[in-house]
């Protein structure tokens, strides 16, 4: 096989194109769908926080991208305790990110590029701001506003113990005194009580908050704490593994994956297929297997859900082929599409993370993080890793500034950190600001044109001036390039809606098959292994010969 250089011929003008032409029918089966997160993609009003106006003026880029969606993570009315994840106002835009008024607009300009939009929900809890929360703590112990939420009495001769022993997920008690003497439950911060959803109230509110949005065309939601939101009869006590994600652990776990909770998806299901054009609802559920994740996408729950166990999973080709396997096995088995994904906004970045394995969710990297991976190592296996990921049958998620190759900000300070996993465990872990950091587009600009003042609530590294989006456009070898190559040539085979057929006879360390008419084979070893035939379609990097390197993958079309 000869040299094989990313191809070029693919123009941004063609990728546009071909994404306009995609069938609307269950768009969310095979959608590529991209991750805004919007405090950190792009500044419009200079203040060093992203906004919507911002993604407005950066749709092209998107569309040049050949993605079909985008998810945007909260924007709504908080105090942003937890970047936005603590709502205040569930039907309104934060004057930090423009109006509804410029949510409309950015709307209406996807929707003009057939790029449809997915928001945020946060069902699981609220920020202690809201009006509900605020007439909680000024009405009486056993009122229907407390009844709103999880208030209760403590244990001990005067109630001066909580209810139980519960960690937050952020580090630090998951529980909060009132002033009479009663405690309210916040398995996150402090600030972001949790709702009661045995309670019909709650369940009406949001009703009515998921009605609000689809009125004004969002495509579906993202949910947020998916697995979620109803607790164990009695509110058991339970410890988790020290070794546990943050937001997932060993079965059972009282406040996750009760059974309770599918009553809910249900009935948010019954809401959105009031609405035309196939709406959608995506789990964020941390659960330990792939056979647990698909009963939140039973045919009347979700339609989407985060295959967290695919996201989680090493660079290793026996658990990647176990994983695989099982997704395409468990997902189809209830009417829903496999999902993938490897990077977003609470984990550490695949160009980081696929090179130094050990890391539980959530608990982060930073200065002093032993086994910092080499860059350029990383960068290899996290493109081989996508180029494996997006060859596969069903939907995908990408991050912003995947496309980049952007790694881990592991070296910022901790002045600036701002994530409450940080504040919470005294710095013991450092959370996930390294993953959330804005993105650099263009290499000569203030914030690298994040922000027209060259501010940066975040600050960004010196070297990822290299990674900048303007200099990687004029790279065909670049990161950036590779994605829209891979986008283009998915969409050109119809791989997201294809079957999957493993091939035989590459060795222990090779992932290898075959997705419609094109052959993927993914090195995971170390050791080069030699090609089948066939026209090379992608390579996720330049080699020259007839034997794959290691940390690489190839799309080969048949002769």
């Amino acid at each position: 096989m000869t040299s094989t250089s990313l191809p070029t011929q693919t123009s941004p003008s063609t990728l546009a194109a071909i994404g306009e032409s995609r069938p609307g029918a269950e768009w969310w089966r095979t959608a590529v769908i991209y991750q805004i997160y919007p405090r950190s993609f792009a500044d419009a009003s200079g203040d060093g926080i992203g906004d919507l106006p911002g993604i407005t003026s950066r749709l092209d880029d998107l569309a040049s991208l050949g993605i079909d969606a985008v998810w945007l993570s909260p924007f709504f009315t908080s105090p942003q305790k937890d970047a936005g994840y603590d709502v205040a106002d569930y039907r309104d835009v934060d004057p930090l990110f423009g109006t509804l008024g410029d949510f409309d607009d950015m709307l209406e300009a996807a929707h003009a590029r057939g790029i449809r939009v997915i928001i945020d929900l946060v069902p699981n809890h609220s920020s202690d701001k809201h009006v509900w929360f605020q007439q909680a703590l000024a009405a009486a112990p056993g009122s229907p506003e407390r009844a709103r939420y999880m208030f209760r009495d403590g244990q001990g001769e005067n109630g001066e113990l909580p209810p139980n022993n519960w960690e937050s997920v952020f580090g630090g008690p998951a529980w909060t005194r009132v002033e009479d003497g009663q405690w309210y439950l916040h398995l996150f911060d402090t600030s972001q009580p949790d709702f009661d959803w045995t309670n019909e109230e709650v369940r009406e509110e949001f009703r009515g908050t998921l009605r609000f949005w689809l009125d004004r065309g969002v495509d579906g939601f993202r949910v947020d704490v998916a697995h979620g939101l109803v607790k164990a009869d009695g509110l058991p006590d339970y410890t988790p593994p020290e070794d546990a994600d943050s937001m997932g652990g060993e079965e059972p776990v009282p406040y996750w994956g009760q059974e309770g909770v599918h009553d809910v998806w249900r009935d948010w299901h019954r809401v959105l297929a009031e609405y035309e054009g196939d709406r959608a609802l995506c789990a964020e559920a941390w659960l330990p297997t792939v056979d647990e994740t698909a009963k939140w996408v039973r045919p009347d729950e979700m339609h989407q859900a985060f295959n967290f166990p695919y996201a989680m999973s090493e660079w290793d080709a026996e658990q990647l082929r176990e994983i695989i396997s099982e997704s395409l096995r468990a997902f189809p088995a209830v009417g829903a599409p496999a999902t993938w994904v490897l990077s977003n906004h609470d984990v550490i970045r695949h160009a980081t993370r696929l090179a130094m394995p050990g890391h539980p969710q959530g608990h982060g990297v930073g200065p002093a993080t032993e086994g910092k991976p080499d860059p350029a190592a990383g960068l290899r296996r996290a493109r081989a890793a996508t180029a494996l990921m997006l060859a596969l049958p069903g939907s995908a998620y990408v991050y912003q500034g995947e496309e980049l190759g952007l790694p881990e900000a592991m070296e910022l300070p901790d002045d600036v950190r701002e994530d409450p996993t940080w504040f919470r465990t005294n710095g013991e872990r450092y959370g996930r600001d390294g993953c959330r950091v804005p993105l650099p587009w263009s290499a000569a600009d203030p914030a690298f044109g994040f922000s027209p003042t060259g501010e940066s609530w975040l600050p960004q590294p010196a070297d990822w001036s290299a990674l900048a989006r303007d200099v990687e456009e004029q790279d065909p070898e670049s990161t950036l390039w590779l994605y829209r190559t891979l986008l283009a040539t998915r969409r050109a085979h119809d791989l997201g809606a294809a079957q999957l057929e493993w091939l035989d006879g590459y060795g222990d360390d090779v992932i290898a098959v075959r997705t419609g008419d094109v052959t993927v084979i993914a090195n995971v070893g170390t050791e080069p292994v030699a090609l089948p035939a066939g026209t090379l379609l992608v390579a996720s990097d330049t080699f020259e010969g007839g034997e794959l390197p290691a940390d690489t993958t190839v799309w080969i079309a048949a002769d």
